[in-house]
């Protein structure tokens, strides 16, 4: 009778077996315990990570002997990809040392730097001690013959360590996710670079167009045939789903204006980085040092203030702004240093808007307040000034001699100003109720829905050059800081492009704890006492235990 019981238990656990795993097979579930559910992708990530159908391989360059913080980032990133891996097979990963071999670090840094991919230098201080280290902070993905570089550490101008880490942690099912949609969706829709208008240059806008024709397909467009063929050129116009006007500096004639408008009213997006006041750095760089600001007539004053917005005729002076560097010596001797400039203000965020969500403070150069007027289109202020913030009128003059002047705190009482301001929504017609420049076949005097962002300062997507090549857009080469530039105009694009899904994911907040460094350094013996200690004395007094139990049972 026992035998069968035995037996009959283990049919059942067998059944029960068997049941268990075909139900795995065919229903999958994984639970994220976490409090901010940092483990579960977001709909959108898993609507990227399910359109994978072959094989897809991260190369992760997270491996190595580096502190703490940054071990964080690398079994944070080896979780998300586990995650990826889990619902789709397709997708593998590997993680590599670059310096498994024993190469020099320099030169391993070096080819990274060739291929796009810049190392990142860390300062550790780690018992009393302070030495570099140097990490790659970076994934390779690579589908087929395509390959696609992704940053996995963000860069903040003065964040510790600990900052960088959590903030890179937020962005990290962002990047992949970014990364992998690079690789596995075809471009589709295409955007428009306006020309003709004294835009800013090719070599100017480079970096900027090099990063969104991963994404989209890019082509540049005058309206120089809107006085022989009007309605041809806003034919033309309408195939692009996106208009870019970077940085115009000649007015637009009442034509142009007509074929704007009648774009945006049939349902075009448009994203204008434009200034109405005249003023560059390079024109300070004179005998005197200094420069006249004075209004720049774009004609545009009549085609914004019906939408429901006005660039002022101002330039934004701002405590809180980017330096501006100045050599000093000769020859050898010469030397770049820093200085306070209150014309370049780095803006805030006074929102958790997608586009500007988590991303560093974004740097402008001579920027116009913004007003927002009411009217039915819904307007969102996406950046602003500091607080500690004044404006200044033109003409003015604008010298260098300012670096060397202390600041009037009690001037510095305008507060935030508006610097770059999204509007969604129906549009009405500039020309609505007007007389036309010239007949359409079809003129529309109210838009379908649609979206426009207006930015007051043409140079944010401006990138330097060195040696005639374009640096990366937001980055200050003298001081090696990267502002938020980039970052936030393909945001904006991606939005205004409806392509929200991958924004949506960058609204995720993760929060780390980190352990208390000079606490460590100043607890350190002490915990390594009870580390040692604290085992051996639980074994003794278990042994003690277990042998009064035993004398006590067996005395008996």
């Amino acid at each position: 009778m026992q035998i069968l019981n035995k037996i009959r238990s283990l049919l059942i656990l067998l059944v029960i077996l068997v049941v268990v795993n075909f139900l795995a097979s065919e229903f999958f579930m994984r639970f994220d315990l976490t409090q901010d559910k940092r483990y579960s992708l977001s709909p959108a990530a898993k609507e990227i990570v399910s359109d994978v159908e072959q094989p897809v391989v991260f190369d992760v360059f997270l491996e190595g002997n580096f502190p703490s913080e940054f071990r964080r980032l690398r079994n944070e990133t080896r979780q998300m990809l586990e995650e990826f891996s889990a619902y789709n097979r397709n997708i593998k990963f590997n993680f590599i040392d670059p310096l498994a071999e024993d190469d020099d670090a320099n030169a391993i840094a070096e080819e990274f730097y060739k291929m796009g991919m810049t190392p990142a230098r860390l300062n550790v201080q780690e018992n009393g001690r302070n030495s570099e280290s140097i990490i790659f902070p970076w994934a390779i993905a690579n589908h087929g013959n395509k390959t696609v570089k992704i940053p996995l550490l963000k860069n903040q101008i003065g964040a510790t360590d600990e900052e960088r880490v959590t903030s890179s942690v937020q962005q990290l099912e962002y990047a992949l996710a970014n990364g992998l949609s690079k690789l596995i969706y075809p471009r589709e829709k295409k955007i428009a670079v306006m020309r003709g208008n004294g835009e800013l240059p090719d070599a100017r806008i480079a970096d900027f167009i090099k990063t969104i024709q991963e994404y989209y397909f890019m082509a540049p467009f005058t309206l120089d045939s809107v006085v022989a063929n009007p309605q041809k050129t806003l034919e033309d116009l309408n195939k692009y789903d996106l208009v870019i006007d970077p940085k115009p500096t000649q007015a637009f004639n009442e034509k142009e204006k007509y074929v704007l408008d009648q774009y945006l009213m049939n349902g075009g997006k448009m994203l204008w980085l434009a200034e109405v006041t005249n003023m560059e750095t390079d024109s300070l760089f004179n005998e005197r040092g200094s420069a006249i600001a004075i209004p720049r007539n774009l004609n545009l004053g009549d085609y914004f203030f019906s939408y429901g917005l006005r660039i002022n005729p101002a330039i934004v002076n701002d405590l809180y702004s980017a330096p501006i560097i100045l050599a000093s010596g000769s020859g050898n001797n010469t030397r770049f240093n820093p200085f306070p400039w209150f014309y370049s203000p780095l803006t805030s965020s006074p929102n958790d808007h997608p586009v500007i969500n988590n991303i560093e403070a974004v740097k402008f150069e001579y920027a116009n307040p913004i007003d927002t007027l009411a009217n039915n289109v819904n307007k969102t202020i996406l950046l602003t000034s500091s607080p500690r913030s004044k404006l200044e009128g033109v003409p003015a003059e604008i010298s260098l001699d300012m670096v060397n002047q202390k600041p009037d705190l009690e001037t510095y009482n305008a507060g935030e100003q508006p610097l770059a301001v999204l509007l969604e929504g129906n549009f009405k017609s500039v020309y609505k109720n007007r007389i036309k420049p010239f007949e359409l076949e079809n003129s529309i005097e109210e838009s379908v829905p649609t979206k426009m962002l207006v930015v007051s300062d043409g140079d944010v997507i401006k990138n330097d050059l060195q040696g005639g090549q374009p640096l990366e857009l937001g980055f200050q080469r003298y001081t090696g800081n990267t502002y938020g530039n980039k970052e936030f105009l393909l945001n904006a694009v991606n939005y205004l492009l409806d392509d929200t899904g991958l924004i949506n994911i960058r609204s995720k907040d993760i929060s780390l704890s980190f352990l208390d460094k000079e606490k460590v350094a100043a607890q350190r013996e002490k915990w390594q006492i009870i580390n040692l200690l604290g085992p051996l004395l639980v074994l003794f007094i278990f042994g003690l235990g277990f042998r009064y139990y035993r004398k006590h049972k067996y005395v008996k």
